[in-house]
């Protein structure tokens, strides 16, 4: 298997884009992304994209966006896995350059929600929810993770204050990050103030609805060097694993199971442990999530995630940093496009190119995608070389 370094980063500003189309934002990230490159060959195309037949009625997109993107004749192909579905069009870049298929391989995440209403968004959202036995009866994915939350609270101990955190740290990195949807501070009063949607969970604990495009290019190590652009920064690890859809079939609600499998199988290939992990972006649609991923992957020991939060220590300058982009809450969430750009914050992070946001020393970061209330999740270990 040949080694796959990450040679060309691009994205677009998140949003409420009204005046472009999803095959404009997805074709506007790729040229962006081979810009940064240095190069414009492409040998396959691998688009995530979680519901795009429901948000803008377009399927078929492996076709339309090799078409506007000028790029025929080539393997194109698109693969869903609800909100890891970025994070799974890297894997399948990552897998065409490690096997040989390609020498230079797209990955794109895509998604275009604004066109709907709130009501058709949520729905088209609770498609990766079990549809028998959890979305028939009404359950949406702010209940379901405000089940998560209450039953962290019950057994734990885990405070309001503790979740707001999260929302708090979060829009203080994204209030730095130009690409956010919601580049803005927040206060503690104005998240426990905001509406509520599914109790314990109020509107500030939850990530927005969003349009937004990125992409990566991928190619051997080898084929790095010679381009001598950017400092060398390649995948050393990827982990993909599922859960039960439903939470009623879990045997324990505050273990992400697949998150653990992921960041452990991420972690053997790459020959590293967690404690090798300089920073993370992670999957905080809600905030609780954050917290329940920090504990399934090992970083926090299991209730200790909203006091270590509070306590400052996934802050930037705290001792593990986690969501240096803002995150889903404050960055935005176009869920087909948030595993990609997970991980062009962490490429930038290692090349020393993230400004007031930058880790100082960072070498070694973690992408951790997932679909849904956990149902699937892709990581990724990224390394400067």
């Amino acid at each position: 298997m040949k080694e796959v370094a990450i040679i060309g980063i691009g994205i677009i500003k998140f949003g409420e884009l009204w005046d472009k189309s999803l095959r404009d934002i997805a074709v506007e990230s790729a040229l962006n992304c081979l810009e940064d490159s240095g190069t414009d060959r492409i040998d396959s195309i691998n688009i995530g994209c979680m519901s795009s037949g429901l948000f803008i009625g377009q399927e078929h997109l492996a076709s339309i966006i090799a078409d506007y993107l000028g790029r025929l004749n080539i393997p194109s192909t698109r693969v869903e896995s609800a909100c890891a579905s970025g994070g799974l069009a890297v894997r399948s870049a990552f897998l065409e350059v490690a096997a040989g298929m390609s020498d230079y391989a797209l990955a794109i995440g895509v998604e275009k929600m604004t066109d709907v209403s709130m009501g058709e968004a949520t729905y088209a959202l609770a498609t990766a929810a079990d549809q028998d036995y959890e979305a028939f009866h009404g359950i949406t994915f702010p209940g379901l993770y405000a089940m998560l939350a209450r039953t962290h609270m019950e057994r734990w101990g885990t405070t309001r204050e503790q979740l707001a955190e999260v929302a708090i740290k979060n829009h203080r990195n994204g209030s730095m990050n130009q690409y956010a949807q919601f580049p803005f501070t927040i206060t503690l009063d104005a998240v426990l103030k905001s509406t509520m949607i599914a109790d314990p969970l109020r509107l500030l604990d939850c990530s927005p609805v969003t349009d937004g495009a990125a992409a990566l290019l991928l190619t051997t190590v080898e084929n790095a060097k010679k381009l001598k652009k950017h400092p060398v920064v390649v995948i050393s690890g990827i982990g993909s694993a599922v859960d039960s859809i439903a939470l009623s079939q879990r045997k324990d609600l505050l273990e992400l199971k697949a998150v653990k499998t992921a960041a452990g199988m991420a972690l053997q290939m790459s020959g590293r442990t967690i404690n090798d992990i300089d920073f993370a972006e992670v999957h905080d649609c809600f905030t609780i999530a954050e917290i329940l991923v920090l504990e399934s992957m090992g970083i926090l020991e299991p209730g200790k995630g909203g006091p270590a939060t509070l306590e400052g220590y996934t802050a930037l300058d705290g001792k593990f940093p986690v969501n240096p982009s803002g995150g889903l809450k404050s960055k935005g969430h176009p869920v087909g496009a948030t595993g990609v750009a997970q991980i062009f914050e962490i490429v930038n992070q290692l090349r020393g190119n993230s400004g007031k946001r930058q880790i100082p020393g960072a070498r070694i970061g973690l992408a951790q995608n997932m679909g849904g209330s956990g149902g699937s999740c892709i990581c990724h270990i990224i390394e400067a070389k």
